[in-house]
């Protein structure tokens, strides 16, 4: 019996997979990165009442490509891609939660500071509008955007609204520097949110 093309083709198919090999190429597997941070000072406030507040962060909304752990890259002109072969060990929205819960409770503005998933007078909600590596410098500079509103968690009124705009320009275009100016600039988005509550505690007492 003469075997036809098509049941060639399919016998060696199922001879390579019984055999446990892939006709497949494997891809290399990602780096993946966290997001370098420095220590927050704390800050001191005119009112201790103030402290005995509890404050909640929600994880930042964000757009499709924000949302997920890849390294987004602005390469030239309008074209966005992303870096080959590198992650963050979550996704963006997560580890900018994290790195603000982290700053605040540093900061000791707050009785405590947690997710959203716990109990609090106020909640932290925000907007990642940038979190890019930009080559409209050289080497590239790191971009963030942050939009942020402080609510109070009793009925959801709106206590303060602000916009926060970082950068940082990393030292080579090696991906470990640029994580490392992702890093800084998430350090200074993270000082001018304190800073940004510090004033609003402040505003509340007087």
């Amino acid at each position: 019996m003469t075997l036809r093309p098509t049941a060639i083709v399919l016998v060696s198919a199922a001879l390579l997979l019984s055999s446990g090999c892939s006709i497949l190429p494997e891809s290399e597997p990602a780096t993946l990165y966290r997001l370098p941070s420095a220590d927050v000072q704390p800050v001191t406030t005119s009112d201790s009442i103030a402290t005995r507040q509890r404050l909640a962060v929600a994880a930042p909304q964000a757009g499709h490509l924000l949302s997920s752990n890849r390294i987004v890259v602005y390469p030239e002109g309008n074209i966005v891609n992303v870096y080959e072969g590198a992650r963050w060990q979550e996704n963006a929205p997560d580890l900018i939660q994290s790195r603000l819960i982290t700053g605040l409770q540093q900061s000791r503005l707050f009785a405590s500071v947690g997710s959203d998933s716990l109990p609090s007078e106020l909640l932290l909600l925000s907007e990642l509008r940038h979190f890019q590596s930009d080559y409209a410098t050289h080497p590239p500079t790191v971009k963030i955007q942050l939009d942020v509103q402080l609510v109070s968690t009793q009925n959801r009124a709106p206590i303060a609204t602000q916009s926060f705009t970082t950068s940082a320009q990393s030292i080579s275009t090696d991906i470990p520097d640029v994580v490392d100016a992702f890093g800084a600039a998430s350090d200074e988005l993270t000082e001018q949110l304190v800073n940004w509550l510090a004033n609003q505690q402040e505003a509340t007492i007087d």
